[in-house]
């Protein structure tokens, strides 16, 4: 027991560091399919690595990065004018709703999330010095994948040992394709919602087309969430169009989870929807969004970890 804590006080303790290494890790899982197949195709293993590294570094840099402040401030912008939106809807359901206070509450929350973004980016991203860090890290990750392993392995009792290769080769492929499939579903999703809601002609389509995408993270009440703000909006417009919008949300709902999530993640971490919204619920609240975006592969590397220790020799 004295064990247990003693390992929990240093986790706590070092929760940075090991962020960054988690990160660094999943970096790694991502890319390594990429450097694998280079390899088979007898390319020499630093440059294997190498392509696949420094391209999504170039993608990241070039056409993601950039693209950050005009989002931001475009969800800033929808944020600002909601209240404005929700006292329309309420004059519409003759309802008397203060919109002095819903202006204080968007106000709190969006300071909230601001200060919980910055302190936790402070702490684990602090400045260039600690994303060169990730990046440095995830690269030897990759380079020296199979010698840490291998050293890894060693350390195990021989009757577990082949046991611990198994499952570090499968914690590697489950966390690789949670997030591969993770980014084209919210890709696919986000893109689908904003080409709708501009066609519908709805105002703020790509903001609520963001909020779509990011909320794909989170199965079930995701999609219903976002679908919110979208018809709120709509309802200041016409009956008609907030009609629409439901039924647009509907449709895609029927399209994710009979066509993409079948198809896109099929093979990913295979987690219940409850697990995954708890799992989010808490690191959310111990890290903010950075704690909901790590949460699930976490969660698919400790159920892997535990089922290994389980499963008889």
């Amino acid at each position: 027991m004295l064990i247990i804590l003693g390992l929990f006080w240093l986790a706590v303790e070092l929760s940075g560091i090991l962020i960054i290494i988690f990160i660094s890790y999943i970096i790694m899982a991502v890319l390594t399919p990429f450097s694998d197949f280079l390899t088979k195709k007898r390319i020499p293993r630093i440059f294997s690595v190498l392509i696949p590294y420094f391209l999504t570094i170039a993608i990241l840099v070039l056409l993601i990065f950039p693209l950050v402040p005009f989002f931001a401030s475009q969800i800033q912008l929808l944020f600002s004018n909601f209240p404005k939106y929700i006292n329309q809807v309420a004059k519409i359901f003759n309802l008397n709703i203060d919109v002095s206070n819903i202006n204080n509450v968007f106000e709190s929350d969006i300071n909230a999330i601001g200060k919980n973004a910055l302190s936790v980016t402070g702490k684990i991203f602090s400045g260039v010095f600690s994303i060169l860090t990730i990046l440095v890290i995830s690269f030897y990750l990759m380079l020296e994948r199979k010698m840490m392993k291998d050293q890894f392995i060693i350390l195990l009792p021989k009757k577990y040992q082949e046991r611990g290769r198994e499952t570090i080769a499968q914690i590697e492929r489950k966390i690789g394709l949670w997030l591969r499939g993770q980014l084209i579903l919210s890709f696919t999703i986000g893109f689908c919602t904003w080409v709708g809601l501009t066609l519908l002609g709805l105002p703020f389509a790509l903001p609520l087309a963001l909020l779509a995408g990011i909320l794909e993270i989170v199965p079930t009440i995701g999609p219903i969430i976002s679908a919110v703000p979208a018809i709120i909006v709509a309802l200041t417009i016409s009956p008609g169009v907030a009609i629409s919008v439901v039924v647009f949300y509907i449709l895609l709902q029927m399209l994710e989870n009979n066509i993409l999530v079948p198809k896109i993640m099929e093979k990913a971490v295979g987690l219940s929807p409850m697990v995954v919204i708890i799992g989010v619920l808490i690191g959310s609240k111990f890290l903010g969004i950075l704690g909901a975006l790590l949460a699930v592969p976490f969660i698919a590397m400790v159920l892997i970890i535990v089922k290994s220790f389980k499963t008889p020799n």
